[in-house]
């Protein structure tokens, strides 16, 4: 065999003394007890306890949307006003803060960093078991303001009205402070990490592209969350001690808090997207058979989207009272913000361009990202252009556009990097009929549910409010229909993933017949991830050779997973 990668090969990894292990024989049967699981130091044990705490809150906030669809089916609206109020809140604090925030970092990032780069763990263990229980605290008391009374004021947290409001501001602004130094933590583990731990032959540009969008991601969270932890602070300050810091009654500026708030938000909205678009890279690539187009490019675009996002806070502003020439600087600025994200785009596509491509669950979910971004991103330019912002904020454009672009985009891409990573993860597949159906309805609820939002938002349909003039209703109602069919296929995954645990057949360790560190060790890995030393001495993305990988699996006619052995060809 002629000499090619570690990535592809065990032929040059160092490997440990026969019969040599570095631990039990993978991390599940570590120990059984509850003792094991929390105080477990293991990046990959972590990473299931925030598969399992995010799953429960994006639980949460779902039932959250259905209760805001449900509402607005009539147009005198179902709900109280102030109930509404409170419902849309909890929808959004939970979803950004709970959810989108720490999911891909969370699971995938705390699962797969340390095995992609060759490393038996992160770098500071006890400090990522410490970011987990911190995000549960700051969870805990968020979730007890929010079902004990409710916060009315919107997940943004604007004063005046929230340093006025009676309802549990404080405890959610500290719930929000303590789950953002878990954040914090996070980013610096995954940094040092990066720098420090990475195995023979890997050097940053042989890092696969989902290292380098952690990375970056990482930058913003420990340089914007501090920013944030700032700003709630001061509102809980102005509310227990009354000092004027935001609120104008109290010699206070509230243009101040949204510079501030969104000067941590808009960076945000990238530790949201970011790890969705590095997940992106590993499954476009696999499931084309092809080495990803432009790889230098798509590595430096992440870190060019982490520069560029700390400067457009500002076009959250454009009516609020934002000097004209500012707001001219922030407009170009933002249409400056969408190179990075086009190249990535267009590398996807150049990459799917002649490519072998098998449309399993995963690629189903990735090009569901690809549209659903892509029609978020260029309806942001609306949003960006100081003329059409005018006549669309605070509309139902909004809450599409970014709904497009987070949920639409980030979900799909966590949902994509699950079912990509779910053999490795479990060592069990699952069934590709109902993950395949799962992924189209994903999409068509998607589209269902938020299209009817742009043509509302353009017609001047206000958001936030819980009744709405009746010419609105046909579009409102199509909108929750959506959601409906949004919500089974968001069920589904946790049905058959859950299902395959138990009953699903076993994977081998790469069944995608994938490039990457990750997929030579076993499937569930060992607890130090390699029983050798990993040595890298070629580029990630090497499919076009001929002795790259093959798939190990083929599906049936009912979508079972079938040994590649069995069948003479890939279907």
């Amino acid at each position: 065999m002629s000499t090619i990668s570690a990535l592809h090969t065990t032929n040059h990894v160092k490997h440990a003394p026969h019969g040599a292990s570095h631990g039990p024989a993978n991390y599940l049967t570590a120990g059984y007890g509850w003792k094991s699981w929390l105080f477990t130091v293991d990046h990959k044990r972590i990473g299931l306890l925030y598969l399992v705490s995010v799953t429960a809150f994006f639980m949460i906030g779902m039932a959250a949307a259905g209760l805001i669809r449900y509402n607005l089916i009539d147009p005198k609206g179902m709900l109280p006003a102030d109930l509404y109020n409170k419902v849309f809140t909890a929808h959004g604090i939970v979803m950004v803060f709970l959810f989108l925030v720490p999911v891909v970092p969370g699971v995938l990032g705390n699962f797969l960093i340390p095995i992609m780069i060759g490393a038996k763990d992160l770098a500071f263990p006890k400090l990522n078991l410490l970011s987990w229980y911190l995000y549960m605290a700051g969870a805990a008391c968020a979730c007890w303001a929010l079902l004990s009374g409710g916060v009315d004021t919107g997940w943004t947290l604007y004063p005046p009205y929230s340093s006025r409001s009676h309802t549990n501001v404080a405890p959610v602004a500290v719930g929000i402070f303590i789950a953002g130094f878990s954040s914090i933590l996070t980013g610096l583990n995954i940094i040092v990490t990066v720098h420090q731990m990475r195995c023979p032959g890997m050097t940053w540009f042989r890092m696969p592209l989902f290292v380098w969008a952690m990375y970056a991601t990482s930058l913003i969270m420990l340089l914007a969350t501090p920013v944030l932890a700032v700003t709630v602070t001061l509102l809980a300050v102005e509310r227990l001690a009354q000092i004027g810091i935001f609120d104008p009654k109290l010699g206070g500026d509230p243009l101040l808090f949204q510079h501030m708030f969104w000067f941590y938000s808009h960076p945000a909205v990238y530790i949201m997207i970011l790890p969705g678009m590095g997940v992106i890279s590993e499954v476009i690539t696999c499931f084309s058979r092809k080495n990803i187009f432009g790889y230098t490019a798509v590595a430096w675009s992440s870190v060019g989207i982490a520069v560029v996002g700390f400067l457009v806070w500002g076009h959250h502003m454009f009516v609020a009272g934002e000097g004209y020439y500012l707001a001219m600087v922030f407009s170009l600025l933002s249409m400056f913000v969408a190179v990075p994200s086009a190249i990535k785009v267009f590398n996807w596509t150049a990459t799917l361009y002649r490519g072998s491509i098998t449309f399993q669950a995963p690629m189903l979910y990735a090009l569901g990202f690809i549209a659903l971004f892509t029609v978020g991103g260029v309806t942001g330019l609306f949003l960006a252009t100081l003329g059409t912002d005018r006549h669309l904020h605070d509309t139902y454009f909004v809450i599409a556009h970014f709904h497009f672009t987070m949920v639409g985009g980030m979900v799909m891409a966590y949902f994509a990097g699950i079912h990509f990573w779910w053999p490795k993860i479990t060592g069990k597949m699952y069934s590709d009929f109902w993950s395949r159906i799962a992924a189209i309805l994903m999409c068509v609820g998607f589209f269902m549910t938020f299209i009817p939002q742009f043509i509302a938002g353009y017609m001047g349909l206000p958001r936030r409010y819980n009744t709405y003039p009746p010419e609105f209703q046909v579009l409102n109602v199509l909108s929750s229909a959506g959601s409906t069919v949004l919500g089974f296929a968001y069920l589904f995954p946790f049905t058959y993933l859950i299902h395959s645990i138990f009953y699903g057949k076993k994977a081998g360790d790469n069944p995608w017949g994938a490039t990457g560190l990750e997929w030579q060790t076993t499937s569930p890995p060992p607890t130090f991830n390699f029983n050798y030393e990993p040595v890298v001495t070629e580029m990630p993305y090497e499919y076009s050779l001929a002795t790259a990988p093959k798939p190990t699996f083929s599906y049936s006619s009912n979508g079972e997973a079938v040994k590649e052995e069995e069948h003479t060809h890939v279907h």
